[in-house]
């Protein structure tokens, strides 16, 4: 009697210890995904500072406060809508029927919710370097939730859905080369092409010059969008208590690196040998390369040896370097060159996964299958991407909500739309004709008198 009473405690503290290792497990994979997704929001930092240090002055705190409302402007269409969309289940094999306003979604799905929520609020912010100096904001407003809670979320159905219909055709994408990098990219250039280019941006005359105002800016934002991407690959896996899940995160991270390091090292000796730009050294083509370098790798970055990543970037940058050249001449004016960073890395990255995995397409019987399947998935979310954002922006331009007006353009878009300038601008004071620093009249803000002297010269 005694043994079967101290068997039975034995089992059930057996049972109990299975119990808690598996509660803890959940626990270490829900926080596994919330701090890499803390991590890849702080990407928006990146993609503020990027943005902000490449265009002018007069138009960074427009740019900044769109990468910070994006956080929250995508959070709510992804929560209402988007999520659901994505992995709301229902066996639909086009889109998820579940889980819309979090209505029936388990809390122990929240940790994906907020990781997948990042990567949606990244695909929209994406767009804001193609229209930015020009955009209206309330057409930022609609492009904003439109992407994050239906363009993006069903496409990443499709992909990474357990109903999705191109996961079951064998379509690989590990961390979004295809769904988030493609897609966004995509979407860009034609919300580019809609919005047109900024004003004399392609004049055969005189045409403006559209410098970044801000290398520090651009450098700082480079370094942590290179920090992000890190966790945004790497944490691709969804978990981490699973055997061989820190052996395949640490490769992820790894290869992200190489990827980079590929497209810096082509650049460089482009660049020097004097076959891209005038620069021997450039620095903006330098950092769009390695960023491309990165996009590149997206699709098998789990799989990779080191080798293949840095081919793969290698390659990607070469591609790159084609859309930074080709897209211009198309008179499409994309300031942040999200066309070629994005829509370039992102297709490549899709038809490289099947070429470089697994010892190359070589060695691996399964890699023409999988190249038909991804080949498929890319052209379906670019149509997907051109439909969307065809309608999209399409319906903005035609009620003329898309773009500012010309005078509000010249002006600046701090002082036109939100009348907070970014940088303190010494006022001139004036009375009767003669400086007075005692009884004074303010002179409108520098960029005004620019307004002013464009106007005149009409």
């Amino acid at each position: 009697m005694a043994l079967n009473i101290s068997s039975t405690v034995i089992l059930n503290d057996i049972m109990t210890t299975q119990l808690d290792l598996e509660e803890l497990k959940l626990n270490i994979d829900d926080m596994f995904l919330v701090i890499n997704g803390i991590i890849v929001s702080f990407m928006q930092v990146g993609f503020a500072c990027l943005e902000a240090g490449c265009v002018q002055p007069k138009n960074v705190t427009n740019i900044l406060m769109k990468n910070i409302l994006d956080l929250f402007i995508c959070a709510i269409s992804y929560w209402l809508v988007g999520y659901g969309l994505a992995y709301g289940g229902g066996g639909c094999l086009y889109y998820g029927k579940e889980f819309f306003a979090g209505v029936g979604m388990p809390s122990s799905q929240n940790g994906v919710w907020f990781f997948q929520y990042v990567f949606a609020a990244t695909a929209a912010t994406i767009i804001s370097g193609a229209v930015a100096e020009r955009c209206n904001f309330i057409a930022y407003i609609f492009y904003s939730v439109i992407v994050s809670g239906v363009t993006y979320p069903i496409a990443s159905h499709w992909t990474w859905s357990p109903d999705g219909w191109l996961l079951k055709i064998g379509y690989s994408d590990f961390s979004g080369a295809g769904t988030v990098h493609l897609l966004a990219g995509t979407c860009s250039f034609v919300a580019a092409l809609f919005i047109g280019p900024r004003n004399g941006r392609f004049s055969t005359i005189a045409p403006n010059e559209y410098n970044g105002h801000s290398m520090p800016l651009v450098a700082t934002g480079t370094l942590l969008l290179i920090s992000g991407f890190l966790s945004f690959n790497g944490a691709s896996l969804g978990h981490i208590t699973k055997p061989g899940d820190g052996v395949i995160v640490a490769n992820s991270v790894a290869n992200t690196i190489f990827g980079g390091s590929g497209a810096a090292v082509v650049i460089l000796i482009m660049a020097k040998a004097g076959l891209v730009g005038e620069s021997r050294w450039p620095f903006a083509m330098t950092i769009n390369a390695v960023l491309n370098g990165m996009v590149s790798v997206c699709g098998g970055v789990n799989q990779y040896t080191h080798f293949s990543a840095v081919m793969v970037g290698m390659i990607g940058c070469i591609i790159y370097l084609v859309l930074q050249w080709v897209v211009p001449r198309l008179k499409v004016d994309d300031p942040l060159e999200t066309t070629a960073v994005h829509f370039g890395g992102g297709l490549w990255g899709v038809i490289a996964t099947p070429l470089f995995v697994e010892g190359g397409f070589w060695n691996n019987p399964d890699s023409m299958p999988l190249l038909k399947s991804n080949l498929i998935g890319a052209g379906s979310i670019i149509v997907w991407s051109v439909v969307n954002s065809a309608i999209l922006f399409g319906f903005l331009r035609v009620f003329d909500l898309l773009r500012v007006s010309k005078e509000k353009e010249i002006i600046g878009l701090d002082m036109s739309l939100h009348k907070e300038q970014a940088y303190p601008v010494t006022n001139i004071f004036i009375e009767n004709g003669h400086k007075n620093s005692n009884k004074t009249t303010v002179i409108r803000h520098a960029y005004d008198n620019v307004a002013m002297q464009h106007t005149l010269q009409q």
